[in-house]
């Protein structure tokens, strides 16, 4: 089994944090089929996905993103493709956060 591990260290706080993480899920379902299930803590929360050939886990905090996958054997003699679009997504959805003005409460 192939594995992806992407960390991104990130200065949007946690509820912003959320938001990118909910943002990635839905793109993650909506896109590649993914079953993303999110488990919301106080200072984390976990997104689990699956599908056929993939499983893995994103942790979000407000000053980190996790992302941690296991790749089955035939998804594994792509994982150097699947790990930088994987990148390039969250990496777009940060900047994106990150240029967006906070809400007001």
């Amino acid at each position: 089994m192939s594995t992806i591990h992407i960390h991104r260290d990130h200065h949007l706080g946690m509820e912003r944090a959320r938001e990118v993480a909910w943002q990635w899920a839905e793109d993650a379902e909506a896109r590649l089929g993914m079953e993303c299930t999110v488990y919301e803590g106080d200072d984390s929360d976990t997104i689990e996905f699956t599908r056929s050939g993939v499983k893995g886990e994103l942790v979000v905090t407000a000053d980190t993103f996790e992302l941690k996958a296991k790749l089955g054997l035939l998804l594994g003699a792509l994982r150097g493709t699947i790990e930088g679009e994987i990148e390039k997504e969250l990496d777009k959805l940060l900047a994106a956060k990150a240029k967006a003005p906070k809400k007001k409460k």
